[in-house]
């Protein structure tokens, strides 16, 4: 499954239009609001999916009854409990709060008894359910999260979870064509809902609920506090790891760094290099497409912006070590990072999701606590860590209602219905994520540490540093790859 978006070909169905597979076409929207208005002129169904574009979401899965009758149940149960106006098929809606409206209750269930998550995600792809607003309901979900399932079946996690694929590991080559499968879509898709900047990653607002116009001075706000973290100025020598589209590399310019800077996105080394060139600091940035574990050099600062999610747990060693070697004496990291609490990233750690299989392969949140562990390991210390998940919620919310009012652009982009609907529940999940707070998003500061990173030549290891690492719990149970490629050295471009 990749996210390459050929020229779409889709047509709507008409409604009510009956599928090969006997499910509904197009579907009614019997709950108005501004998800289903930005998507009742292209409404996605089975019947109008490509089946090679999108095989598991224009076929359902083989017929489980079993699972699909436990789903229904537990499903059916937890909705009577949850501030939800929940309306399966024909019947009636029931209870109060945002609207979930399930066009195909059979396809609905039989995909979540399958593919629990992942299945749920598919059938919102589908069609076979809507909402008027998605983000809360994925709110109150995220927020009872716990609660969807009775403890006693939560052994049995593992019948309906699966690990992650062996070949979406980021190895130098497998983080190459993960990191294309996402950020080489298309720079005029990323163009439609980021602002000016080009900034993809958390802004810092001066007040909320954030506007509109407020986005390009909130991010703005949020890489000088990167920079000041890191003591940016004049002079400094600056390693970006994970380039973006230059905003952070054209800012320290200004602030009179060197930069160099780098990625692995071939579509966002021409449009920052291009970027930096038109704002006169081609001198000063040096832009690369290069892994971050073949960079060299001595720099006064290092700075990542919410790159470590993509770095995989498998490999945060190699990064929390590129970190600390790169950095001269005496200086500084700034790191900002998506997280969430410990326990829920191991559980993570150990499945695919529909995050994984459809948006970000490869990649895993870490907890504050794996990065301060992996941290020390690599012979580095907090300093400073100031987490603002409320203002992600709000940085999300302004991408996703660009994202919506400008659907007919987005499709000319050749994105089709399946990939648009894919898009905006991913950005909805994410604002999710962090209004139930089971997200949070943390700047740190990073200063090497005065204990030695390794056990002495006795074997000792000093007290301050984990005995476990992070990656390792986190990798505990994980799908077992090949271990070539883990370390290869290659040239900078």
């Amino acid at each position: 499954m990749t996210l390459s978006a050929p020229r779409s070909t889709d047509q709507p169905a008409a409604p009510g239009a009956p599928s090969p597979d006997g499910g509904p076409g197009a579907p009614d929207l019997p709950f108005g609001g501004p998800h289903s208005a930005a998507y009742a002129r292209h409404p996605a169904s089975r019947a109008t999916t490509d089946p090679d574009r999108w095989p598991d979401v224009a076929r359902l899965p083989a017929p489980a009854p079993l699972r699909a009758a436990i789903a229904r149940t537990l499903l059916k149960r937890a909705f009577a409990r949850l501030p939800l106006r929940i309306r399966l098929g024909d019947a009636p809606a029931a209870g109060t709060g945002p609207a979930l409206t399930v066009h195909d209750p059979d396809a609905f269930f039989r995909r979540i008894g399958t593919g629990g998550l992942i299945g749920f995600g598919e059938s919102y792809m589908a069609g076979e359910w809507d909402s008027d607003d998605l983000p809360g309901v994925l709110t109150v979900l995220a927020a009872h999260v716990d609660e969807l399932v009775p403890g006693p079946l939560r052994t049995l996690r593992g019948a309906w979870v699966r690990r992650r694929p062996a070949a979406d590991r980021n190895s130098v080559s497998g983080a190459r064509q993960n990191i294309r499968r996402h950020y080489d879509l298309s720079n005029e898709l990323f163009a439609e809902f980021l602002d000016p900047t080009m900034t993809y990653s958390s802004a810092v607002f001066g007040a909320l609920p954030a506007r509109p116009e407020e986005l390009a001075g909130a991010q703005a706000r949020k890489i000088d506090r990167l920079l000041d973290l890191a003591a940016v100025g004049e002079g400094t020598r600056l390693l970006e790891i994970g380039t973006g589209w230059g905003e952070l590399a054209l800012r320290a310019a200004a602030r009179g760094a060197a930069v160099t800077t780098i990625t692995l996105s071939a579509e966002q080394r021409d449009l920052a290099v291009r970027r930096i060139a038109e704002a006169g600091y081609a001198d000063r940035v040096t832009v690369r497409l290069c892994d971050y574990r073949e960079v060299a050099g001595a720099y006064d600062a290092v700075v990542s912006v919410e790159m470590i999610e993509a770095v995989g747990a498998e490999f945060w060693p190699a990064y929390f070590r590129t970190l600390r070697e790169r950095l001269a004496p005496g200086g500084r990291v700034a790191l900002q990072a998506i997280t969430m609490e410990h326990q829920r990233m191991l559980h993570t750690s150990r499945t695919h999701t529909w995050i994984s299989k459809y948006v970000f392969p490869g990649g895993l949140i870490p907890s504050p606590e794996a990065v301060t562990r992996e941290a020390a390991r690599a012979g580095l210390k907090v300093t400073a860590d100031h987490g603002y998940g409320e203002h992600y919620a709000e940085t999300l919310r302004l991408w996703r209602e660009r994202f919506a009012a400008r659907a007919d652009r987005v499709r000319e982009l050749g994105f089709d219905t399946v990939f648009q609907r894919m898009w905006e529940l991913y950005l909805a999940y994410s604002e999710a994520g962090f209004r139930a707070r089971y997200l949070d998003v943390r700047q740190f500061r990073l200063a090497p540490a005065t204990i030695p990173a390794q056990p002495d030549a006795g074997g000792e290891r000093p007290a301050a540093v984990p005995a476990q690492s992070a990656a390792e719990e986190a990798r505990s149970g994980a799908a077992p790859g090949p271990t070539t490629d883990d370390h290869h050295q290659g040239v900078c471009r």
